[in-house]
């Protein structure tokens, strides 16, 4: 198992969190697996993204 990223960062934790929140309720759109833990991270330039473990 390994951390999938989403290709995008955010300006606001509330984005980001928006985004999360799409893939707890509703996985992927392709796919019939939900993943196990997803979490909002920061950078070191203070952007958000957000990042799931299958």
């Amino acid at each position: 198992m390994a951390w999938v990223y989403s290709g995008k960062l955010y300006n606001s934790e509330f984005q980001a969190g928006c985004l999360a929140t799409r893939i707890r309720e509703d996985g992927f759109m392709l796919t019939q697996r939900f993943p196990r833990y997803v979490y909002v991270y920061r950078t070191k330039k203070g952007r958000y993204g957000v990042k799931c473990l299958w």
